[in-house]
């Protein structure tokens, strides 16, 4: 049986971006799910995936995405789909953390393109 996760017991811990933390939750080459937290003010580069499918789930503040097809705002309880290919920013424009879900199916290991 998997074991029980959570935010302060997750399978590992890591950093990414500009200080944002990140807790890998599921980790299969099949599927990916992460907490993740943004502080105020900071941006994941602009990328996309060649396979993965993603989707965010807002659980505090408020996700900023940029893609290809323009800006939208994700507010708490709502979430996000990225399609695979799409090119995506995440960005934190406010004075509060962001935290959300990320799914990925598959897992984004290896398929990761920078723009």
């Amino acid at each position: 049986m998997n074991p029980v996760v959570s935010r302060e017991h997750p399978l590992s811990h890591y950093l990414w971006g500009d200080h944002c933390d990140g807790w890998n939750l599921v980790d299969a080459a099949d599927l990916s799910v992460k907490m993740e937290k943004m502080p105020a003010h900071t941006a994941e580069r602009e990328h996309y995936h060649v396979f993965a499918r993603q989707f965010f789930f807002i659980l505090k503040g408020v996700a900023v995405f940029y893609t290809a097809e323009g800006r939208v705002e994700v507010p708490e309880q709502h979430g996000l789909e990225i399609a695979p290919g799409l090119r995506h920013q995440i960005k934190n424009e406010s004075e509060e953390d962001v935290v959300f879900l990320l799914s990925s199916q598959p897992s984004t290991k290896n398929d990761r393109i920078e723009s």
